[in-house]
């Protein structure tokens, strides 16, 4: 499932400011005109045909950034709204100033603003518009035939109200239309989370219904193997065949141990899984356990002492995430691997560094949205999984590349902290 694109969504937003512009642009020539020629008054036509005319190309220039499909930004779209409010005053410069009773187009580049802009943005344009406005109340070149309505107490006091009218409704747009459309993107976003979380959550109950099957088909060839495997470590003679049924043997031992997990979460509890166990003790567990599956790896370990109160839950999904990574990381590398950790009260950071070949394109973005491998025999789950078990206990991974070349494999783990009675 994709999120929405910001870029496609102001690109949409500029096009439909192009077709309101067009309308826009499209009425006030036939209302000049039909002001100057069928009513009889007269109006600069000259300036006006200008200011329309720039307008026009701007709208074209607007068009071919449409036709372009380029990444439109805010602050661009910030700068169309205020041209179209300067081409609006020149418009009423010329047409009346704010004795013009069309002076409440203003409120549309405003409401514009409100609706898909930033608060700060549409704070300027409010600005921008209630200080257009206010010129326009001492500025203007007044209507033909118009002139002696201009010095009427009345008339002055009802071009001060509509003045007032629209200062107070442009502060109350940019007030609550921005916190509303603010709640609505933010409701927007928190939705996009949960439709992603329940389409991984969906994708690990498909994994979880395979993985059923597939502990059930695997293990009577686990347990033949088994049988083989310990025939054959009492026949050898040679000490080298020895050490490598050794190997079989616990690389069997570990298969059978994954399938428990599997039948552990089928709903067969293991009494040892879920404890409470001191980062120190499970993170030198998980070390020795590591290292006793890859003996030919090479593993430089830093570990700055946290608090002795400080536990974690010592789950065997856990465990297997954490050597997942660290299998990873030696296929990546032939190099000695660094593995560095450090607490507090609250969370546990562990950084696993390789100098493989780092990051492959697009993988540290869509670890935890899709199965990704590239190993010549992988399925694609181990780091999917990893990165729902870290989430499902409370906490986060990164990779990113290392200065120098490799990887950066980073996890945040929430700490519980007890204390010994």
């Amino acid at each position: 499932m994709h999120n929405p694109d910001p870029a496609n969504a102001s690109s949409r937003n500029l096009k439909r400011l192009f077709m309101l512009r067009s309308l826009m642009i499209t009425w006030e020539l036939l209302a000049i005109l039909a002001v100057h020629f069928g009513i009889g008054i007269r109006l600069p036509l000259a300036p006006l045909s200008a200011t329309i005319g720039m307008l026009i190309l701007v709208n074209l220039w607007t068009w071919r950034r449409i036709r372009s499909r380029a990444d439109i930004r805010d602050h661009e779209f910030l700068a169309q709204l205020g041209i179209d409010v300067l081409a609006l005053t020149a418009v009423l410069y010329f047409t009346g100033g704010a004795t013009n009773p069309f002076a409440w187009l203003f409120l549309i580049p405003l409401i514009i603003a409100a609706t898909v802009l930033s608060a700060r943005a549409t704070w300027l344009i409010a600005v921008l518009t209630a200080s257009c406005y206010t010129l326009l109340m001492f500025w203007f070149l007044p209507l033909g035939g118009n002139e002696h309505m201009h010095h009427s107490e009345g008339f002055t006091q009802h071009v001060f109200g509509m003045w007032f009218g629209f200062v107070l409704s442009a502060a109350l747009i940019s007030w609550f239309v921005v916190g509303m459309a603010s709640t609505l993107r933010s409701r927007d976003r928190q939705l996009a989370q949960v439709r992603e979380q329940a389409l991984r959550d969906e994708q690990l109950i498909a994994l979880g219904t395979l993985a059923t099957g597939a502990a059930h088909e695997l293990g009577t060839p686990l347990a033949t193997m088994a049988v083989v495997t310990r025939e054959l470590e009492r026949t050898g003679t040679d000490v080298a065949m020895q050490r490598k049924f050794t190997i079989l043997r616990d690389q069997v031992e570990r298969c059978k141990k994954a399938l428990s997990v599997i039948s552990a979460s089928a709903g067969e509890a293991r009494a040892e899984s879920g404890c409470l166990m001191p980062v120190a003790g499970f993170l030198q567990s998980i070390i020795t356990e590591w290292q006793a599956q890859r003996p030919d790896a090479r593993l430089e370990v830093h570990i700055d002492q946290g608090p002795d109160s400080a536990s974690i839950v010592d789950e065997q999904t856990l465990r297997q995430s954490l050597a997942n990574l660290l299998n990873n990381a030696a296929d990546a590398s032939a190099d000695r691997l660094t593995i560095r950790a450090r607490w507090d009260d609250d969370r546990l950071e562990i950084e696993i560094l390789d100098r493989g070949p780092g990051l492959r394109s697009q993988v540290a973005a869509a670890i935890d949205r899709q199965k990704t491998s590239h190993k010549e025999y992988g399925m694609g789950l181990g780091l999917f999984l990893t990165h729902a078990t870290i989430r499902r206990l409370g906490g986060d991974i990164a990779l990113f590349d290392r200065d120098g070349g490799g990887t950066c494999t980073r996890i945040r783990l929430a700490l519980a902290s007890f204390e010994a009675s």
